[in-house]
């Protein structure tokens, strides 16, 4: 098929197309979760809202799990650095996670409006919590972790949880918070009428600029005050994977993939362009054209990440040799071909699948669908 080289690179892209479909999808579901309290004034405006993801949510959901699939079986080293690391962060996502179907399926259950109100809380907390620590992780990928492999290639993370809330992860965390109740507002302008889609333009509008300036801002804070490590001498593209092969130091420049290759400044400019062009047309009530411009932001922005990154996975801020790259975290060449087979097969159908799903859900949900469908809706 493939040599070693392009499969790692070919299965980069493909971990970064399904993170892609992560933020694209679950990205709005964690948004609408987080205005819910707000942005629904009443139990049937609340009931409005909660339908719009009613539908599809727990499918969204499906992305995480091919995410850390994928990432489970072609870069083990990096789930295992993840994973084992991060053990207390991940457990913390997951936890909050558990207030999403548990809320969603129990809400309606009873007409107290204590009950009702309390689980609108706890769908807020797993809208809301979840975005914040994986921007804080983002924002660790950049500054790098303190783990270091010894002589077996085993890990060892030197850090705390807390440890990861450092400034500039912290302001990832925020960006990764309003992103996606940026992209839950325009969602919402959407597949609701009336208030609700007042308010969640006029969301879309105010997030949309906050985000633009924290992006850029972000953007500066990495390139001027980061440091990037760079690989200095390795076993090569094609070798087996042993991250212990290299040298690496901090001397390389946030901009140095940008400027080799200029086509990548695609992805940032249209992270800024798609989100600004959003919050104008949400504005300007094209709510539709709104939607495909925030995909295209929230795309633009993951992918400068990865492009920025790359060749890195994970930095080691303890010992920069043990920093995880996509040629030396890989699993076997046999295991990618293998993996690809089955993910050529496979991930056309999950993709053809969702978009049968989204195309037969579309459309505005009223007040009206709600109180015919009192005993079926959430």
């Amino acid at each position: 098929m493939f040599d070693y080289e392009t499969m790692r690179v070919i299965w980069w892209a493909i971990t970064g197309a399904v993170a892609t479909g992560f933020v694209l999808t679950v990205g709005f579901d964690f948004g609408i979760g987080a205005l819910l309290p707000f942005i629904g004034r009443n139990d049937v405006e609340r009931r409005v809202v909660i339908n719009t993801i009613g539908p599809t949510w727990d499918g969204n959901q499906v992305w995480l799990i091919l995410l850390g699939g994928a990432i489970f079986a072609v870069w083990p080293a990096v789930y295992a650095t993840l994973f084992s690391g991060l053990y207390i962060a991940m457990l913390l996502v997951l936890y909050t996670l558990f207030f999403r179907p548990v809320g969603f399926d129990y809400r309606s259950k009873l007409e107290s409006p204590q009950w009702r109100n309390a689980w609108d809380w706890g769908l807020f907390i797993g809208g809301a919590v979840p975005p914040i620590l994986m921007g804080v992780l983002v924002g660790n990928l950049l500054v790098g972790l303190p783990f270091h492999l010894d002589g077996s290639l085993r890990t060892f993370y030197d850090g705390s949880f807390f440890g990861l809330l450092m400034p500039f992860p912290l302001l990832c965390g925020v960006i990764g918070l309003l992103a996606c109740v940026f992209h839950g507002a325009v969602y919402l302008s959407c597949r609701t009428e009336g208030p609700i889609e007042q308010r969640a333009r006029r969301v879309a509008v105010i997030g949309g600029v906050i985000l633009v300036v924290l992006m850029v801002l972000a953007a500066a804070w990495v390139i001027l005050g980061i440091p990037r490590p760079e690989i200095l001498t390795m076993a090569g593209p094609n070798a087996p994977s042993n991250p212990m092969a290299k040298t690496v130091d901090f001397s390389g420049s946030w901009l140095a993939n940008f400027q080799t290759h200029p086509r990548m400044f695609v992805a940032p400019a249209l992270a800024v362009l798609g989100v600004s062009a959003a919050a104008a047309l949400a504005g300007g009530g094209r709510s539709t054209a709104a939607f495909a411009a925030s995909a295209v932001g929230m795309g633009g922005l993951l992918w400068t990440v990865g492009f920025g990154l790359f060749p890195f996975m994970l930095i080691s801020t303890t010992d920069p040799r043990s920093s995880l790259t996509i040629w030396d975290a890989s699993a076997s060449h046999l295991n990618l071909q293998w993996s690809l087979a089955i993910t050529l097969v496979f991930l056309p159908i999950v993709l053809l699948y969702t978009r049968w799903a989204y195309r037969v859900i579309w459309g505005k949900v009223t007040a009206a669908d709600i109180a015919k469908g009192d005993h079926t809706l959430y």
